[in-house]
């Protein structure tokens, strides 16, 4: 891909995310994409085949984010975890955007009616629950999960739940810090059982 092509890419997803957040997903044409970012609907086809497939360009730059994050607070206690910790480092980097939860939850919308849609979206999803669970899964030795959760496998996606609904109690209130200060609260909860001190086996 050349710079050119790199730049033009850039410019559409900027346009797109911007006019997605203002009218919903369901709502927005190609032309008006082409419109914000300056550019011809050729502009528009020589990178993406539909608006769907922009809308998944959009949504991996910001799971693979996210998931970025994630693995990144969770990598600096070495082989154990010291889960409060590290649960404070998450939350309070972790992308809380409520433009991008707007452009997401129409998009869900639009995905929950379209079952191959519906699927890439949940392999998306899988890829950031996949980063929790491999970093858990190194610390077992050395921190102990709640057994209700089923192990780390289980235990991520706890924590991506307790995400979901934290930013959708976000989308409402528009509270940013209130949401973080929530999911804190929620992942140590849900990833300790009450102790802040690392089991040793």
């Amino acid at each position: 891909m050349t710079r050119r092509r790199v730049r033009t890419r850039a410019r559409l997803l900027d346009a797109a995310f911007t006019v997605f957040a203002a009218k919903g997903f369901g709502r927005v044409s190609i032309e008006e994409v082409c419109e914000a970012a300056g550019f011809s609907r050729g502009a528009f086809y020589s990178n993406f085949a539909t608006l769907d497939e922009l809308f998944f360009a959009l949504y991996r730059e910001r799971a693979e984010l996210i998931a970025e994050q994630v693995a990144d607070a969770l990598a600096l206690d070495g082989p154990g975890l010291d889960v409060p910790a590290a649960v404070a480092r998450v939350t309070e980097v972790l992308l809380l955007d409520v433009d991008w939860l707007l452009v997401k939850t129409d998009f869900l919308v639009h995905a929950a009616r379209r079952p191959a849609v519906a699927q890439a979206l949940l392999d998306h999803r899988a890829r950031l629950r996949g980063a929790i669970a491999d970093r858990l899964t190194r610390a077992a030795g050395r921190t102990a999960l709640p057994a209700v959760l089923g192990g780390a496998d289980g235990a991520a996606h706890a924590v991506v739940a307790a995400y979901d609904g934290v930013t959708t109690q976000l989308l409402l209130e528009r509270d940013v810090d209130a949401a973080r200060a929530w999911l804190g609260h929620l992942l140590t909860a849900l990833l300790t059982d009450g102790s802040t001190t690392p089991h040793e086996s």
